[in-house]
């Protein structure tokens, strides 16, 4: 005869036995969503491009940001974390990475969305390297799943450049 004890850790693990399959299963089951979304970043305008006391470049910008990441979105989505960064090279750095604003998309409903704005996050390079300088804009997505593996990926728009002159 077994105590109380034995049949309580006996249920216990079964049930969490059971419960870890049935992740594994949902996890397993994102594999074959294959995402489209599609993204469009433009700069409106050059609010203003100056020079900080300290010697760096400091933009701000004024974004048109619009896209469609419903896609991203399966049964198994909590959310999606999402950002746009100005990405460009230096003499020093071959990759910099500047985010300019980002947001959380909570569900499907939400995942369509246009955005008229200004950089949230300041845009400042430590030194005069910004001036006429190209640089891509990149909408980066973190799909936050409800159980299994965050993945994420990114948009990249090329043929941006800064203004030659301080303004």
């Amino acid at each position: 005869m077994h105590s109380f004890g034995y049949r309580a850790n006996a249920l216990a693990t079964f049930a969490v036995t059971i419960l870890v399959i049935m992740c594994a299963m949902a996890s397993f089951s994102d594999t074959f969503n294959t995402p489209s979304p599609t993204a469009r970043v433009e700069v409106l305008n050059i609010n203003w491009f100056q020079k900080q006391l300290h010697g760096n470049d400091e933009v701000s910008m004024t974004l048109n940001i619009s896209a469609d990441l419903q896609s991203l979105f399966t049964w198994n989505t909590k959310q999606v974390f999402v950002f746009v960064a100005a990405e460009y090279e230096t003499p020093k750095n071959s990759l910099n990475q500047i985010s300019l604003w980002d947001g959380i998309i909570p569900s499907k409903e939400n995942a369509k969305f246009s955005i008229h704005t200004s950089n949230k996050y300041r845009f400042i390079d430590q030194g005069s390297n910004l001036k006429g300088k190209e640089f891509n804009l990149t909408l980066h997505w973190h799909v936050m799943p409800k159980t299994g593996k965050m993945f994420a990926d990114k948009i990249v728009m090329t043929g941006y450049r800064l203004p030659e002159d301080y303004r």
